[in-house]
């Protein structure tokens, strides 16, 4: 009885292997999209170094309960996506990260700050709208041009 069951374990997973080789090699000839881009997870430990290394850069300061956080993550994550490879971006959970956030002066979130080589040049407090968010990523852009 014992020898069945090794036989039909084997059988098993056999099969398996031989399914899992042909997925394999279906996934070879399969188109390969580029990965997404990056929303940096910026956090009290890694901000700092995270802003320096990063030639331009916007942050999104934010907390999960805030509801115009909420509005404004999405677009900022479209944006991210659109200027991939020309700026980095990153979030900033203030709640989780009190001492970053106090020492940017962050007092009402949304607040979207812009960052040249580690310096911040710009930001929105609020809930502001996509073309709005652009033109000032565009301003950084421009003048580091």
């Amino acid at each position: 009885m014992s020898e069945n069951l090794d036989d039909e374990i084997e059988k098993l997973k056999l099969k398996k292997m031989q399914e899992l080789m042909r997925l394999a090699g279906s996934k070879k000839n399969e188109k390969v999209e580029p990965a997404k881009p990056k929303m940096l997870e910026l956090s009290d430990a890694n901000f700092e170094q995270t802003v320096r290394d990063n030639k331009l850069m916007v942050v999104d300061f934010w907390a999960p309960w805030c509801g115009p956080c909420r509005i404004v993550s999405p677009i900022i994550e479209q944006l991210a996506e659109e200027y991939a490879g020309k700026l980095s971006f990153g979030k900033l959970n203030v709640d989780d990260n009190p001492m970053t956030a106090q020492a940017y002066g962050i007092q009402g979130i949304p607040t979207i700050m812009f960052f040249r080589y580690g310096e911040p040049v710009d930001m929105i407090v609020g809930a502001a709208p996509k073309a709005y968010i652009s033109s000032k990523i565009n301003q950084l852009l421009e003048a580091d041009a």
